[in-house]
């Protein structure tokens, strides 16, 4: 079991003590420090499995992704406010500080989503935006340049926000939709999308993740692809993990785990037709992958950016 005396653990526990008394999480010199600190300190690959952490350091990283994930939020927020008030916001977007990020990771989420189905799609839904929904806006000017978007946050300030960045563009205007709801009350319409992306801050907890699966795995369309983001390694003290077995009724394609600065994997999944699925009594079990491994070269978008392909999704899976 790994606990408190592993160098990675203890730095991550001190970077949460330090976190946790900030008294906001509001961008400012103090917060980008320590975050900065955490990212560095979690980003390199790392064999560490953050199912067999002791129970104190359960907790910890439990309460270490919430604080992520506020923080980000205000992030965000920050930022699209900034954006906002540019006369063409989509021409200054670089000026988030991991616009890059979002670059090389839509490239790879494209490069990927490619390889699963036969015809680009025309309708996405993104659960999750929030107020700078730059995977949509990457995907919609740069991929998916016929598709229409809809983006779905439970916050209406988040909404009013990020339509605000695309209400003066002549394209993306007409493509990307915001939606204030929360997914779980979204049902028939999901089966008009041919793709869903699931942000990785959907769901926090594993429990509230699984209940968001199984809610669109209802509703989806038999054959819709699902992506969501995950985290491997050390990086799982930054963002939930999605395992393949949390997945039913989807068949698992591919699990992808980025070695560079690029934080979430990758996960794409198939909307199993429900006379597919495993049984009666199981009737949303997840669908093995048909082999264990292939070719991910042709994924790679750039040259530097290193990945992985999970290996014992089968094994997960039994």
């Amino acid at each position: 079991m790994v606990c408190e005396k592993d160098p990675l653990v203890q730095k991550v526990c001190e970077l949460y003590e330090q976190i946790s008394s900030l008294e906001s999480l509001k961008p400012c010199k103090d917060v980008n420090m320590l975050f900065t600190q955490l990212v560095v300190t979690c980003m390199p690959p790392s064999p560490i499995d953050v199912t067999k952490l002791c129970k104190s350091i359960q907790d910890i990283r439990c309460k270490l992704i919430r604080l992520c994930g506020e923080a980000e939020g205000h992030l965000e927020s920050h930022f699209s406010t900034i954006l906002g008030s540019y006369d063409n916001p989509l021409h200054h977007l670089n000026i988030f500080p991991y616009y890059s990020n979002y670059l090389k990771l839509s490239q790879l989420e494209f490069n990927i989503l490619t390889k699963h189905c036969s015809n680009l799609p025309t309708k996405v839904a993104f659960v999750g935006s929030g107020p700078l929904p730059l995977t949509s806006i990457v995907l919609a000017s740069l991929h998916l340049t016929t598709t229409s978007f809809h983006n779905y946050d439970i916050d209406p300030s988040a909404n009013s926000m990020a339509l605000q960045l695309v209400s003066s563009d002549p394209d993306l205007s007409q493509r990307m939709f915001f939606h204030t709801s929360d997914i779980m009350d979204i049902t028939n319409d999901l089966k008009d999308y041919d793709v869903v992306f699931l942000a990785a801050l959907v769901g926090m907890d594993k429990e509230t993740k699984v209940r968001v699966i199984d809610h669109v795995a209802e509703y989806m369309a038999p054959g819709a692809l699902l992506m969501l983001r995950s985290a491997h390694g050390a990086r799982a003290f930054l963002y939930p993990v999605v395992d393949p077995c949390d997945l039913r009724g989807f068949e698992v394609l591919s699990i992808f785990h980025p070695t560079d600065e690029v934080i979430n994997s990758v996960v794409i999944a198939r909307k199993i037709p429900i006379t597919k699925q495993c049984s009666v009594e199981y009737p949303l079990a997840p669908t093995k992958l048909p082999n264990k491994c292939f070719d991910i070269e042709m994924f790679n978008p750039l040259n530097h950016v290193n990945l992985l392909e999970e290996l014992d999704i089968e094994e997960q899976l039994s």
